[in-house]
């Protein structure tokens, strides 16, 4: 997990999501100067530190699953996806602690204690993740927000493609100011299946499988492929189902009411595991005024490569309007 031996002597900081994060791991990300403490520390985790929690998890329903999570006794969140990896999350989200089970990349490693796991300890902090992915066009976030395989990271792909970065992909974290939403920076990469990343980002493009059960590639941005800084949020595209007949279909835009708006963000939240009251009254809350005050359109086009320039033409056109 350690590229040398000096990598586990000292914690980096990066910024991610609007927060500080104090890592014990060297992640291939853009460091930043500590000015404020960490909101989270991530830490390597002895398996004696797991014991306990592997016992508690054993006796629940999920524990034959691939990806287990439990909802331990003292608040704490353990989550494993068998024979990958394993994490603690501390009951106040301070901490992550986490140890790989087989030899896994630390690409794969990292992509999920960063997106996943970390979502977590955002809700822990008060922070509600949607399932999406945004890219910057003027200064703005525009995001697609959609189930795994609806092509959000696609669409990201084409964005790039033609020069606009990406912001975040597949956890996005909103927040409300004066001047109304902005959208935060998560990690620079994107993840892709291979064909679709070498005919947006070239063919010299490389990356890392994900896990044996995926074909996509976690694939790292540069400085010019990606933005590192929070900017306000434009509007919000829902992607519709792909379906058998999608390569029939022509790109539709259509403006969604506060009602669907609002129903489409509770269906596109990053996290369904958490489902504590406190946690649903401010998701409630959350939807209700990103619904109220961001515009939200249903987005339906053909699946395929070669649709991907007029979805993205199409979108360009609707944000000049």
């Amino acid at each position: 997990m350690y590229r040398n031996r000096d990598e586990r002597r000292s914690f980096r900081s990066y910024r991610l999501y609007g927060l500080c994060v104090r890592s014990q791991w060297w992640l291939p990300y853009f460091e930043c100067a500590e000015a404020d403490p960490p909101a989270v520390e991530l830490v390597e985790g002895p398996a004696l530190l797991f014991e306990e929690a592997v016992r508690e998890a054993a006796g629940q329903p999920n524990a034959a699953e691939w990806f287990q999570h439990t909802c331990l006794r003292d608040g704490s969140n353990y989550l494993r996806w068998s024979e990958l990896f394993e994490f603690l999350v501390s009951a106040d989200g301070c901490r992550i602690a986490g140890r790989p089970l087989t030899d896994v990349s630390f690409e794969a490693f990292h992509t999920y204690l960063l997106g996943v796991v970390l979502s977590f300890s955002l809700l822990k902090r008060g922070l509600d993740p949607l399932h999406a992915t945004a890219v910057v066009v003027d200064g703005r976030a525009v995001a697609f927000l959609g189930d795994t395989g609806y092509g959000k990271s696609s669409l990201g792909g084409a964005f790039i493609q033609i020069g606009y970065p990406v912001l975040t992909d597949d956890l996005l974290v909103l927040r409300e100011g004066d001047q109304g939403f902005s959208a935060y920076s998560g990690p620079p990469r994107i993840k892709l299946i291979p064909e679709i990343a070498r005919n947006l980002l070239g063919e010299q493009v490389t990356g890392i499988p994900m896990n044996p059960l995926t074909r996509k590639l976690v694939i790292p941005l540069d400085r010019h492929q990606s933005h590192q800084a929070a900017v306000p949020l434009k509007t919000l595209y829902v992607l519709t189902r792909p379906s058998a007949s999608a390569r029939s279909e022509r790109v539709t835009l259509r403006r969604l009411s506060q009602r669907s708006a609002f129903l489409a963000l509770l269906k596109n939240a990053f996290n369904t595991d958490v489902i504590e009251s406190e946690r649903l009254r401010r998701q409630f809350l959350l939807c209700t005024r990103i619904a109220s005050t961001v515009p939200m359109k249903l987005l339906s086009y053909p699946r395929s490569l070669a649709s991907l320039p007029l979805v993205r033409d199409a979108i360009l056109s609707d944000l000049t309007r």
